[in-house]
């Protein structure tokens, strides 16, 4: 059984986190399968690689301050590159021959760099299933829906894809709706729940002893996901510790990221040493057992650091994003009026409202109320998975 997934990744670390989650549970929950991702993360190979997975590594692109793409590495145009991806992903589709196609959030790839495979499997291998595979919330809904017209993408579902797989809930937010999807494609829609984060933990207790916390102290993990545009985040966070009420109290943990700027992190990483409770971090591949050791978690609002914090039920400050999309501020704010944690807009972070929040969340005993939270979404993409398979090589061999 084989399965190709395709994550572009040209921004950050969320694609390439959560579609390797969902292979690491569909390798544990499927004995003879193997995997090979197609990905254009700089840091793939920061991550732990399952056995009976590997990954293409595509060139990278990367994004300016206003969104705009460009070659991260090569001296080659934005032509030339997708070109050159363009053929890798096909080369690999055509010689893998995968059972299953999943694509991450973009049904014709960066800038229409899938349709050549997508075009090849259509018609040279019309019984290879092919997922669209979407986040919870892709950007406002009036800015969503154009792309989508312009990109074509509402037709490139009809014509190519077998089904839509949304991890999140309509309850938080209702894609299908929000985006107009065409009945046509509602119907091919699944919400399959949240993604619950699994992990082996590291021992909390020694791992607050590590950073040096006290039994009565609190430990406060501050991550501004990848880092790229998470400076004005950590900056904050560390000019309210001037409060002594605030610093007295606390310990710190801070995980810059590991696409932070390094002349961000070298500004930042001295206004940490003032401090002695504060630790600093490039990078963890083990984030998870860092907010599980952790009293409360300071943070964005990335759909893979939401759904770890509330896989682990921890308390929460979160600063979202509000550009190149909307994506994290509609997050913050739906799940904030749930009462899952608490949201501030990145209009309105303040030394005083982010220390007060702080000391909010810190003083509170009572437990949170997740019981409507769905997070049963690893389960329910393998069982979409594995009906699909299992109906590709029934028909395989119904027509043979």
């Amino acid at each position: 059984m084989r399965i190709i997934v395709y994550s572009h990744d040209a921004f950050g670390l969320g694609n390439i986190r959560r579609m390797l989650a969902i292979c690491q549970h569909l390798l544990a929950t499927i004995p003879d399968l193997s995997i090979l991702v197609l990905s254009g993360s700089p840091a793939i190979h920061s991550f732990r690689i399952p056995d009976r997975l590997d990954y293409i590594k595509l060139p990278c692109f990367g994004r300016d301050q206003n969104g705009q793409l460009g070659a991260r590495y090569l001296a080659s145009g934005v032509s030339d590159t997708i070109r050159l991806r363009s053929n890798l992903i096909k080369t690999a589709v055509v010689d893998f021959q995968p059972d299953l196609v999943m694509v991450d959030k973009k049904p014709y790839g960066l800038l229409d760099e899938l349709k050549p495979a997508l075009d090849y499997l259509r018609f040279r291998s019309p019984m290879t299933k092919l997922v669209l595979l979407l986040r919870d919330i892709l950007d406002d809904p009036t800015a969503t829906i154009e792309d989508w017209k312009q990109q074509g993408y509402y037709q490139a579902i009809q014509t190519y894809y077998d089904q839509v797989l949304v991890v999140g809930m309509p309850e938080i937010f209702d894609l299908a709706q929000e985006y107009q999807f065409p009945n046509v494609i509602a119907q091919k829609t699944k919400f399959c729940g949240y993604i619950r984060k699994t992990f082996q933990p590291s021992c909390p207790v020694s791992l607050r002893q590590q950073l040096g916390v006290g039994e009565t102290e609190k430990l406060v993990l501050v991550t501004p996901g990848g880092g790229g545009d998470g400076y004005c985040l950590v900056d904050t966070y560390l000019s309210a510790l001037e409060k002594k009420s605030l610093h007295q109290a606390i310990k710190s943990l801070i995980v810059f990221g590991i696409e932070m700027p390094e002349s961000e992190k070298q500004i930042l990483a001295q206004k940490a040493r003032q401090y002695p409770g504060v630790k600093t971090l490039d990078f963890t591949d083990d984030l998870m057992s860092y907010i599980n050791a952790s009293d409360l978690v300071v943070a964005m609002a990335g759909y893979n650091t939401i759904t770890e914090i509330l896989s682990l039920h921890k308390r929460a400050v979160v600063v979202p994003r509000c550009k190149p999309s909307r994506e994290q501020s509609i997050r913050a704010e739906r799940m904030g009026q749930k009462g899952w944690f608490q949201s501030i807009s990145l209009s309105d972070l303040t030394i005083d409202r982010l220390s007060q929040s702080i000391m909010h969340e810190l003083s509170q005993t009572n437990q949170l109320d997740l019981s409507d939270l769905n997070l049963n979404g690893l389960e329910t993409i393998h069982s979409q998975v594995q009906l699909m398979i299992e109906h590709r090589r029934l028909t395989a061999y119904l027509t043979a």
